[in-house]
């Protein structure tokens, strides 16, 4: 009986179709005014003697409306003769957007929305365009925004003025930021981590005082990444809300359940049976590295780099990996890597979408994978991470999608840009004196990728500012070209009767020569003058003058970090060398940099420091000797317990520096410390240091002494900024060193 009963129905569904369907030899269409008909006809891809049923009768009306040329569309077939009857959407005559004070940020709303004059007017997009206006303005603090529409119609000419009225409000300041729930680490490192930042009256010009969905969401994300490169492997921000308090302040609080520290135990590569296992020998070795280790997101991902960059050179160009974890004894986890072929498609078109202000080279340089090439999955993906890397986007996503070849597949790139532009201001006041400061940052300059940096300071006896312009892939050669003015002056005439002024210029490039290897080679020419008064020793007086100065510098980085932020593990090694090229004093400059991370507690966040220093200055010509401007001092950082520049070889009273300077460091965070209290780090130092070496004259002390000193560090973050100081006590020093037991620097930006 079920059986009958479907055939009935199929029967009747078949002849009903048949009578719909009829083949079109005639077209009829009633209501357009502005759209021609020939225009109707292209826009429903509308064909005579074709065959046209209820589903293509349907797909021309989805058509027709996707246009937004038309406010009502039906469609119908009578005698072979299509009837398309249209009620056309208003033209836009005028569209304004009042209420908001700068201009610029009108214009800018103006280019986003989609509704724009002379272009047809549709309810749903005005209604998508408030949206959206009132998501940009969220995004800069203006949360109490309303936005309402007024519509004026003019019925003979068909067209509308549309008048959207803007009421910001008050911009949503954050008040507090707080960490609640197991987070086991301290408020004022989590704080570091985070983009939002708390309001303080005196951050007039930043906008991450205000509070924005997007960049909450990218805090969480920051946060979870940041636990589990240390080891919180099932860490969850279980949710993040805003309190409003009765000001209209906002207090944001992030809820997070860090888990236990989880390590590496297991790994196992799953390779087909058509791939050389030789070619993944240095994947397993680093496995049996890692094993036993904390768990880190670096290392993982480490891991899939090394398999991208194996199929680079190998020519697996359809290769996929996926991994399955597997956790035992309740903080171990087993990883298997299954490598295998993905299907095989080749990448037809890349559409990229949503980039108003940048342009589409600056996105194209980032990818890996290319219009022609295989779509290696791995590879494409590595793509998308370069381009969120930029520091451009809100958001990246893509669609793949199918194309006319069944072997090709078009891949659209949506994509969300943000403010780059940055504007700061510093003050700091300590035992070392008082410096105020500024800068202006701008990662995506004419939306070019370009990024710009100036930066200015003063201090009580020096002026510094620079200006630096860098261009990451230039000429398509993955190098990056930068170039940078320079002035400088230390005015010392009232003190020790010299001063000191140098305009510098200098290009260049970067590149990474070899996997973790970079390079940095550049030209600079550098105008100085150095001027003296009676006061000055003899030494000083002979330099007195103009110098002109064409170096080559070069400068190489080898860097085995775990993690270029709060670094837990490895090294990094920097070499500098300064060649003197033209130069009215000769002077060879070398410098060298070891630094040493690692985790001395496995169960804690007891991160120990090592560091070496090594700085040497000498002039090639024997007839001459090293200027003042160029001689080494110990950096103040890496000697605690003396005053800056107070140490080494003294010439009529001036601490002049010597031509060769080592320092050795030692330190280690102390969190158990006041583990409570979450705005508090304690550190304990031992520093050492040498300067010796003075080549002008002999009848001065420059012998080789170290002096050394140890003592305990505090990092507080205080209401007006962040405060660090240090106790420190000297364990060896001569006579002349003036000492520093007590240090501090108070500093914020605004």
């Amino acid at each position: 009986m079920s059986r009958f009963l479907f055939f009935i129905v199929f029967i009747n569904f078949f002849l009903i179709n048949s009578t719909l369907s009829e083949t079109i030899k005639d077209i009829n269409i009633n209501g357009n005014k502005r759209i021609s008909n020939q225009t109707v006809v292209v826009l429903g891809d509308i064909n005579l003697n074709t065959n046209y049923d209820l589903e293509k009768l349907n797909l021309l009306t989805k058509e027709l409306y996707k246009t937004n040329f038309f406010k009502d569309v039906n469609v119908s077939v009578k005698n072979n003769i299509l009837i398309v009857d249209l009620i056309e959407n208003p033209i836009i005559e005028d569209i304004q957007i009042n209420g908001i004070k700068k201009k610029q940020v009108t214009d800018t709303l103006l280019e986003k929305i989609f509704l724009k004059n002379r272009k047809s007017f549709s309810e749903f997009y005005l209604d998508r365009d408030i949206n959206l206006i009132k998501n940009i303005l969220k995004s800069n603090g203006y949360y109490f925004v309303d936005v309402s529409a007024s519509i004026e119609t003019n019925d003979a000419l068909n067209s509308v003025r549309v008048i959207l009225t803007v009421n910001q409000g008050p911009r949503a300041k954050i008040k507090n930021i707080s960490f609640i729930g197991d987070k086991k680490i301290k408020n004022k490192k989590l704080l570091e981590v985070i983009a939002s930042e708390e309001h303080k009256f005196w951050k007039i010009i930043s906008n991450n005082v205000y509070l924005d969905q997007s960049r909450v969401d990218l805090d969480k994300r920051l946060i979870e990444n940041f636990y589990k490169d240390r080891g919180y492997y099932n860490v969850k921000v279980l949710n993040s809300f805003a309190e409003l308090d009765k000001f209209g302040n906002f207090n944001l609080v992030f809820n997070i359940n860090a888990g236990e520290i989880f390590y590496f135990n297991d790994f196992k590569l799953n390779l087909p049976e058509d791939y050389n296992p030789e070619d993944f020998n240095e994947i397993n070795k680093y496995f049996e590295k890692i094993k036993g280790e904390t768990y880190s997101l670096n290392s993982f991902e480490k891991i899939l780099n090394q398999i991208e960059s194996i199929a680079n050179i190998r020519l697996y160009d359809f290769i996929d990996a996926k991994v399955d974890e597997e956790i035992i004894d309740n903080n171990k986890i087993n990883f298997t890597f299954n490598i295998s072929d993905s299907t095989k498609f080749y990448v037809k078109n890349i559409n990229i979408f949503g980039n108003f202000n940048t342009i589409e080279e600056v996105i194209r340089n980032n990818l890996i994978v290319d219009e022609g090439d295989p779509l290696n999955k791995i590879l494409f993906n590595k793509s998308l991470n370069n381009i969120r890397s930029l520091g451009i986007f809100k958001n990246v996503e893509y669609d793949l999608l199918d194309s006319d070849d069944l072997n090709l597949k078009n891949i659209n790139i949506n994509v969300e840009e943000v403010p780059t532009g940055e504007i700061s201001l510093a003050a700091g006041v300590g035992t070392s004196g008082t410096t105020i400061g500024g800068g202006i940052v701008e990662k995506n300059f004419l939306g070019r990728g370009i990024n710009l940096s100036t930066n200015l300071e003063i201090s009580e006896s020096s002026l510094k500012g620079q200006f630096i312009y860098s261009k990451p892939n230039f000429a398509y050669t993955d190098n990056t070209l930068f170039t940078s003015f320079k002035s400088v002056t230390t005015d010392n005439l009232t003190d020790y009767g010299y001063k000191v002024s140098e305009i510098s210029s200098s290009i260049g490039t970067e590149f990474e020569q070899y996997e973790n290897l970079f390079f940095n080679p550049s030209i600079e020419i550098s105008l100085e003058d150095l001027e003296t008064n009676s006061t000055a020793s003899n030494a000083l007086i002979k330099q007195q003058g103009n110098y002109t100065d064409l170096y080559f510098n070069y400068g190489l980085t080898y860097d085995k970090r775990n993690s270029k932020f709060r670094t837990t593990s490895g090294n990094q090694t920097n070499f500098f060398q300064e060649i003197p090229l033209i130069s009215d004093n000769i002077e060879l400059i070398n410098t060298l940099v070891f630094t040493q991370y690692k985790k001395l507690l496995r169960e804690s966040e007891v991160v120990g420091k090592g560091s070496f220093y090594f700085k040497s200055v000498n002039s090639l010509d024997g007839n001459k000797d090293v200027r003042i401007s160029n001689r080494s001092q110990v950096p103040y950082n890496r000697l605690r317990g003396f005053k800056k520049g107070k140490i080494g070889p003294i010439s009529n009273g001036d601490y002049i520096g010597g031509n060769y300077v080592s320092t050795i460091n030692l330190s280690s965070d102390l969190p158990f410390i006041l583990p409570t209290v979450d705005n508090i780090d304690f550190s304990i130092f031992f520093d050492a240091a040498n300067i010796w070496g003075v080549d002008y004259d002999k009848n001065i002390d420059g012998d080789s002494f170290i002096r050394s000193s140890t003592g305990i560090g505090m990092n507080f973050i205080t209401p007006v900024g962040p405060l660090s100081f240090s106790l420190s006590q000297p364990i060896s020093k001569k006579s002349t060193d003036q000492t520093e037991t007590f240090r501090f620097n108070l500093g914020t930006t605004f």
